[in-house]
């Protein structure tokens, strides 16, 4: 997996201004409905979509890129925030009961998503949860992204796809897609 540091301190800076209060509203909500009591964003830069949960919850994110998780710590200092990666999930077996990338998975390689969806189905208990702009051919989207299609990288684990649609825009103005699967 190739690691680009100096746009990645970039995305972090500039994280901020992502901020996105309806999904952030979004995942709180459905996780508690889910009858969740721990949660872990993969790639949750400065913790933005973290930010709603109760201090009840167990909150975690992970993230490779320094900047953002000092800003996550910062702004959450009741959440937690670790170095890690989508292919080695500092976590046990089973460990969490809600797992979620969002806007991710359109920026790994194949072998690293490979990897990585492996991983999110290893510590995932409960839920697995991936919001990320779709394509079904999955196409580039620049230089450094590719469209992706969740609901066919799952079809090989012991899941029930819960949920495979477009994100109503006023929730994501991305129009990323909306993919819930409910680990068996």
């Amino acid at each position: 997996m190739d690691y680009d540091k100096p746009f990645w301190d970039t995305y972090a800076s500039e994280n901020e201004a992502r901020y996105n209060e309806e999904f952030a509203k979004f995942v709180r909500d459905l996780a508690i409905s889910l009858r969740c009591g721990s949660v872990l964003e993969i790639g949750c830069g400065t913790g933005i979509d973290l930010r709603l949960f109760p201090e009840s919850f167990g909150v975690t994110g992970i993230d490779l890129n320094d900047t953002a998780l000092k800003i996550a710590k910062e702004k959450q200092p009741g959440a937690e925030f670790k170095k890690g990666s989508i292919t080695q999930i500092p976590f046990e077996d089973s460990a969490v009961d809600f797992v979620f990338t969002h806007q991710l998975l359109n920026y790994l390689d194949d072998a690293t998503l490979e990897k990585g969806v492996s991983e999110m189905y290893r510590v995932a208990k409960k839920y697995i949860m991936n919001c990320e702009r779709y394509e079904e051919s999955e196409s580039k989207i620049d230089e450094n992204r590719k469209f992706r299609n969740m609901k066919n990288r799952w079809m090989n684990y012991k899941v029930k796809i819960v949920s495979n649609v477009d994100m109503h825009e006023e929730i994501d103005p991305d129009k990323t897609r909306f993919t819930l699967l409910k680990k068996l």
